[in-house]
């Protein structure tokens, strides 16, 4: 590319041109100049399957619908939001004619990073033809690796959250760092000895009632960690026959009870699945895209997307996540 170009507001190099010229559309790097249609089906079918294994907590928010799509996420870097204050109690009286004070609404502007999540892989120009010459299906391995990385990192920032990760004014917080996230101290550990049922089941009156507090009613998932899947397993009440997950699962408002890997010891999450509580943002799916370099003799892959957690707390910092730790 000429220089002058540069200084014209062009695109520098192959793959921004692409993405340039077609409105920052990820497609433009999604050609079957290299791989065949068939090629990308085996690869896209790979990914997806690779990246269910690890989205747990993800996907419960995929599930319910509790996402905000951003069309043009590779063109958008921050995504600015507003919380808004409340209103005081109405007045009593037998005439309406006392004035009462005029109340105005506040809105305080925040702002969360959208980062591209991503894992690189290549093939080698004499691999992949090899595989058309000899009929065999492309091997899938890196990227199924590469997605499941991906995937991982999403499942993790969703649980531990990337505080550390700034820009644009804005934080990327999960559910154990947020700063609103509503705290009830644990007693003990769950899967300790000597730990009964009753007091589990206590666990969780008390983080209930910690959400309702905050003016968060549910409907609840509670997520456990990996510790304590066998301990949930075991019987509440040996005379009727059911489990401490299934006495748990009894009360009011409490949808799921799941396992999150990502979850550390001994933190137990109650999280409300509605959208003034957590959604998804979306930017960009996870995709696969490509690049050649040495002459079209190395073909590069990025499995990638744009997803990011938002948090959300009012201004009073009420919050429908509760966490006991």
């Amino acid at each position: 590319m000429k220089v002058d170009a540069l200084f014209k507001g062009q695109a520098f190099g192959s793959v921004a041109q692409r993405l340039q010229s077609m409105g920052m559309n990820i497609n433009a790097l999604r050609t079957n100049a290299t791989l065949r249609k068939d090629e990308w089906v085996h690869f896209d079918t790979a990914v997806v399957q690779a990246a269910q294994l690890r989205l747990r907590g993800v996907a419960d928010l995929l599930s319910r619908g509790l996402t905000y799509n951003i069309s043009n996420g590779l063109g958008t870097t921050v995504l600015e939001y507003e919380d808004m204050s409340d209103f005081e109690d109405a007045q009593v009286s037998m005439d309406a004619i006392t004035r009462g004070r005029k109340d105005r609404v506040e809105f305080d502007l925040n702002y969360l990073p959208l980062p591209i999540i991503h894992h690189d892989f290549s093939i080698n120009a004499r691999v992949l033809a090899a595989s058309r010459t000899l009929g065999r299906p492309l091997d899938t391995t890196q990227a199924e690796l590469a997605a499941r990385k991906v995937a991982e990192k999403l499942e993790s920032m969703l649980f531990t959250g990337l505080s550390t990760f700034t820009y644009g004014g804005g934080s990327l917080y999960g559910y154990i760092d947020f700063p609103h996230t509503n705290a009830v101290n644990l007693a003990k550990s769950w899967s300790a000895a000597g730990t009964t049922a009753a007091e589990i089941l206590t666990d969780v009156f008390n983080m209930k009632q910690a959400s309702i507090n905050a003016r968060h009613y549910g409907p609840f998932v509670l997520y456990v960690p990996t510790g304590y899947e066998v301990t949930l397993d075991h019987d509440y009440d040996t005379t009727r026959g059911n489990t401490i997950r299934q006495r748990i699962l009894a009360l009011e408002g409490i949808d799921d009870v799941k396992v999150a890997d990502f979850l550390t010891a001994d933190n137990v999450l109650l999280v409300e699945m509605n959208s003034e509580t957590v959604r998804m943002v979306n930017g960009l799916k996870v995709t696969t895209v490509e690049w050649e370099s040495e002459g079209g003799m190395m073909h590069h892959y990025k499995v990638m997307a744009i997803m990011v957690p938002q948090l959300r707390a009012d201004q009073y910092d009420r919050c429908g996540i509760t966490l006991l730790a």
